[in-house]
């Protein structure tokens, strides 16, 4: 009995650990489409880390190139690009950000890596 009990606190325990897990990505998300309403282009990084905060620490984030999590598709505690809103700078300028730019901005930039090395 004590053994059957325990399995379903722990259950229970894992269930309730998941959906705190996931309702703090949620808010996160919600929190970073809300304060991205303030960006705009030209803004210095410092700027947009005192709008937006610090984005994710993934392999995928570069210098130019920072990531903010706003759409969660898994509750399994991993950050994917997929799931976050890209921002990309220039000479610490933004120029833009959002996944319909960045495609834009990496369909541009490969296309002028191929011309120069033609």
């Amino acid at each position: 009995m004590k053994k059957a009990f325990s399995g379903k606190l722990l259950k229970s325990g894992l269930a309730g650990a998941l959906l705190l897990l996931l309702a703090g990505c949620v808010s996160e998300s919600a929190a970073n489409m809300e304060h991205a309403k303030a960006l705009r282009i030209g803004m210095t990084k410092a700027q947009v880390l005192a709008i937006m905060g610090e984005p994710v620490k993934e392999d995928f984030s570069t210098p130019d190139r920072w990531f903010y999590f706003v759409n969660p598709v898994w509750a399994d505690g991993l950050t994917t690009e997929e799931e976050c809103m890209p921002l990309i700078f220039e000479k610490g300028r933004l120029v833009g950000w959002g996944s319909r730019f960045y495609a834009k901005y990496r369909s541009l930039n490969n296309k002028v890596k191929e011309g120069s090395e033609k």
